[in-house]
């Protein structure tokens, strides 16, 4: 599976020098917890919900602040390309919780921990579901017990 299958898009960015009341509000209205920052259309940094409270509101920074100063730059990304499990080691690898996914350049996606626990959750019921089926439709039996067989 491609990361671009479990990915949400499209991403919410920013430009450069945008204020941080403007990013928080817009990572409000939008239900995220990051914004991506690019400059002239090319990716710049990332800023989430944790930098601004860490690196903004912790330093007493005013909401007219630029999104800059707070951003994370460079930003770890994956291709629209790379297999899903890239992105695992890529996670696992850098402790990040948002990958932006790039088609070459330009921006397509985020890919966060959250999507990636849908997908296997989701995996999961389907590779479970029938299986559940069987067991709830068996008749009750005695309790399982020291040998009885049980667990």
């Amino acid at each position: 599976m491609k990361v671009s299958e479990p990915m949400s898009s499209p991403a919410l960015s920013v430009p450069t020098g945008t204020p941080l009341g403007q990013v928080a509000r817009q990572m409000d209205e939008y239900a995220v917890g990051s914004v991506l920052v690019t400059r002239d259309g090319t990716l710049h940094g990332i800023v989430t919900d944790r930098d601004l409270t860490v690196r903004a509101l912790a330093r007493g920074l005013d909401a007219n602040e630029q999104v800059d100063a707070v951003m994370t730059s460079p930003v770890i990304t994956v291709s629209v390309t790379d297999d899903i499990h890239e992105a695992y080691r890529t996670f696992r690898r850098t402790g990040v919780r948002r990958l932006p996914v790039l088609d070459g350049q330009r921006v397509v996606g985020v890919l966060t921990v959250d999507d990636v626990l849908i997908d296997v959750f989701q995996r999961l019921a389907d590779l479970l579901g029938p299986v559940a089926w069987g067991v709830l439709e068996e008749p009750p039996g005695p309790p399982a017990g020291p040998g009885t067989g049980g667990a």
